[in-house]
């Protein structure tokens, strides 16, 4: 039976010694913690787990997310419940979709020099410094489509020397495109209405009535869309 190689890490400064071939968060369950915060997912797709770590001999400090991120001997690391970046408080329905909107609450974004380290450091590989530049020019639906599948993990912001908060510049575009731009949903509306007029009150009021057996049963027996 082949024996999988060790390697020392470092976990908030203590020493332990794990299997070369875990990531940071299966690591850290080896050796002996209890993940109640920052697991989310455990698949790349939530941005929970973002973690701050430098190898050792490496003056680089390094950032990543813990679910897809291996562990490296000499691995010193420290947990962040999030990156504690500054976010415009805004109401949507006062705002525009237009370039007014975005400079008012994050001005930062015509400090962008260009680096790309912010598209580098994406764990979804999303071109980062694109969907700024869309911002920066009040192309609100380019920002918000080239944004879409940002998880909100903050690695962006935590190596930007222009201190742009990129997440939250493009969770606002696409809350603007949205709001303002986007086509309206004919189908989505009609069930709003539905339900607004009461439609499935007798329906919902029977499942409050169920047991959780047959809730249960109600479930793994419902009608899938193929």
């Amino acid at each position: 039976m082949t024996q999988v190689p060790l390697v020392d890490i470092y976990i908030m400064g203590k020493k332990y010694t794990v299997p070369e071939s875990l990531t940071i968060m299966d690591a850290m369950e080896f050796a002996g913690y209890h993940l109640k915060r920052g697991c989310g997912c455990r698949a790349g797709f939530c941005g929970a787990c973002a973690t701050v770590y430098r190898i050792a001999g490496d003056y680089e400090l390094k950032v990543g997310l813990a679910c897809q991120t291996k562990v490296e001997a000499g691995m010193y690391l420290a947990q962040i419940p999030f990156f504690p970046a500054l976010k415009g408080i805004y109401n949507i329905d006062e705002l525009t979709p237009g370039t007014s909107s975005i400079a008012a609450y994050y001005p930062e974004i015509y400090r962008c020099i260009g680096c790309n380290s912010c598209t580098k450091v994406c764990p979804q590989d999303l071109n980062v410094m694109q969907y700024i530049a869309y911002a920066q020019r009040g192309d609100i639906a380019r920002c918000a489509v080239e944004s879409f599948d940002c998880i909100m993990c903050g690695l962006c912001a935590s190596r930007c020397p222009a201190h742009i908060v990129q997440y939250h510049v493009g969770i606002l575009a696409r809350r603007l495109y949205g709001k303002y731009l986007l086509p309206r949903a004919l189908h989505l509306q009609q069930r709003v209405d539905e339900i607004t007029d009461g439609k499935y009150e007798a329906e919902l009021q029977l499942l409050m009535e169920l047991d959780p057996q047959e809730l249960k049963n109600r479930y793994n027996n419902r009608d899938l869309e193929a």
